[in-house]
């Protein structure tokens, strides 16, 4: 289950107003677009359902994760917990979909949660988002993208700035015309004057390329 405190609809109304003001074509982007939902639509799951859903997720079309991710949850007896995740074997995953490394970065990430090295599910208690990028990173097969979508999606946070993301980059190009391709590291200082609002400029962005 979800346990940030969510954004209302008054409060993004505000939020989007204030980035509108900082930029005309963001603000054009926000007018075309239906208001944004991060922070404002929780997820009835728990932080480390969320994390074991977007691992099988990673470079896979949204039907082929979904059925995947069901078949992993059926093995689990329905409750997608460390004690019964760490208990399907690889051959199981494997014929669920599972990639090897996937399953590796699975079961790590059920071990860390049993052992208590990282307390999973009480990663919304920690106001920092670096220190939650720093923690999950420590895990084997946990990247940026992972963690940056789990902040944005489960944790509700506003400020996360995704660059490694292909569509928030393409969506960039598309709202600046831009002709060639920009660099993450180049984003990166983009989104510093929407501060503490990327994870919003990143939402439109993707909106754009819709």
């Amino acid at each position: 289950m979800t346990v940030f405190a969510a954004i209302t609809e008054a409060q993004m109304k505000k939020i989007v107003k204030d980035l509108s003001s900082r930029d005309r074509r963001i603000s054009r982007v926000i007018d075309a677009h239906p208001l944004c939902t991060v922070g404002r639509n929780p997820k009835p799951v728990s932080h480390f359902e969320a994390l074991v859903e977007s691992v099988i997720s990673q470079q896979l079309a949204v039907k082929a994760a979904d059925t995947i991710y069901g078949r992993v949850k059926a093995l689990a007896g329905g409750r997608v917990i460390p004690g019964r995740v760490i208990e399907i074997s690889e051959i199981q995953m494997r014929e669920a979909g599972v990639s090897g490394a996937k399953f590796k970065t699975i079961q790590g990430l059920a071990d860390a949660a049993i052992t208590k090295r990282i307390k999973i599910n009480a990663l919304h208690e920690i106001d920092s988002d670096e220190e939650i990028f720093n923690q999950l990173t420590s895990l084997w097969g946990i990247g940026p993208w992972t963690v940056d979508m789990f902040m944005m999606f489960q944790l509700g946070r506003l400020d996360i700035w995704p660059t490694g993301d292909l569509g928030v980059r393409r969506g960039w190009e598309k709202i600046y015309s831009l002709k060639e391709e920009i660099e993450p590291k180049n984003l990166e200082k983009k989104g510093e004057k929407f501060r503490p609002y990327r994870s919003v400029v990143a939402w439109y962005c993707w909106r754009a390329l819709s």
